[in-house]
């Protein structure tokens, strides 16, 4: 029987159980790409569903989400598709672990309606279901754990902006224009540059699907099509890291084209400290693991959650990345 169907009574006699067990262990079972076991069924087990496993970002939220496992004194695996555009594995990952009965389950939709049949079936099972990063379209889902991505993407326009004098040509390489993250980040860059600054012209909006060789493809394309180009947005690691890439490959002095990126990782903070890129929007990666399985613990003991956890999304670029407020929020 699931923790989120015991009476009250018993939902506070598991609670204490948890906390005893909690003193005499620090440390959770979790699972990786490759784990999907339930482990024995005397923990409350929780499966994470990721949109992926490569990047960096996707380690950063595992690291958080054991940490506070670890807590809590709960079981979790952590599964991803080894690519953002493996929609169907995503799918079969989700059903397999709604076959394994857990106790909750926290999803980040690759593909918000694709997603929508399998979590009606985890809602008729009485599965509580919990989103981190991106939701999926419908009723199941109790709560968000996430940046808010519009905020986050006037925040990199507005620094667009100051940085090229307020005018001239950009555009935006995208890594995805499916999923809640990439078209809101496209958006809330987009419709913060037309609001407020009218000198500024988005010339072309291509998607690389976050895979750097196709994004520094597009980014050279973009380049050449447009020799005037001021600057270049790239909506999330892999596609910041494609237009560093370009722009190495074609040349190109540093700083003459303004890129800005989004998320962290290694190459984007070297790029940053290099001087070839100009800053980026780091979220807290950290902070949405823990969050979301907080929000699946609760749910799972029948306690309510917030509809949204906004985690929060910085700006860092050369004068602040050794500030310890910044350097928390970013990670290699």
């Amino acid at each position: 029987m699931k923790f989120g169907k015991k009476t009250a009574f018993a939902a506070l006699v598991a609670s204490a159980a948890l906390v005893i067990a909690g003193c005499s262990s620090n440390t959770g079972d979790t699972g990786d790409s490759g784990s999907g076991d339930s482990g024995s069924g005397d923990k409350m087990y929780i499966a994470m569903i990721s949109k992926g496993f490569q990047h960096q970002f996707w380690q950063a939220v595992k690291q958080g989400a054991e940490e506070r496992a670890a807590e809590l004194g709960v079981e979790i695996t952590f599964e991803g598709p080894a690519a953002e555009t493996e929609v169907d594995a995503q799918l079969q990952m989700l059903q397999t672990a709604i076959d394994k009965d857990p106790d909750a389950i926290a999803y980040a939709a690759l593909d918000p309606e694709a997603c929508v049949a399998p979590l009606e079936q985890a809602k008729a099972k009485d599965i509580p279901v919990v989103y981190f990063d991106a939701p999926c379209n419908g009723e199941v889902g109790l709560s968000l754990a996430a940046t808010d991505s519009k905020v986050a993407g006037a925040l990199a326009a507005e620094h667009m902006a100051e940085l090229i004098g307020g005018e001239g040509e950009i555009g935006i390489v995208g890594h995805s224009q499916i999923n809640s993250t990439g078209v809101e980040r496209r958006d809330g860059f987009v419709e913060k540059i037309e609001a407020d600054y009218p000198d500024i012209k988005i010339v072309d909006i291509q998607y690389g699907d976050g895979d750097h060789l196709k994004s520094a493809d597009i980014a050279k394309a973009m380049i050449a099509a447009h020799p005037d180009l001021k600057g270049i947005y790239g909506t999330n690691e892999g596609s910041a890291i494609g237009v560093v890439n370009a722009v190495n490959e074609l040349g190109l002095e540093k700083g003459k084209l303004t890129i800005i990126g989004f998320d962290s990782g290694a190459a984007q903070i070297n790029a940053i400290k290099d001087g070839t890129m100009a800053g980026a929007i780091t979220q807290d990666p950290i902070g949405i693991g823990a969050q979301v399985v907080q929000a699946a613990y609760d749910a799972a003991m029948g306690e309510s959650v917030d509809e949204f956890y906004d985690t929060g999304s910085y700006w860092y670029d050369k004068t602040n990345i050794d500030d310890p407020e910044i350097a928390a929020v970013l990670y290699e």
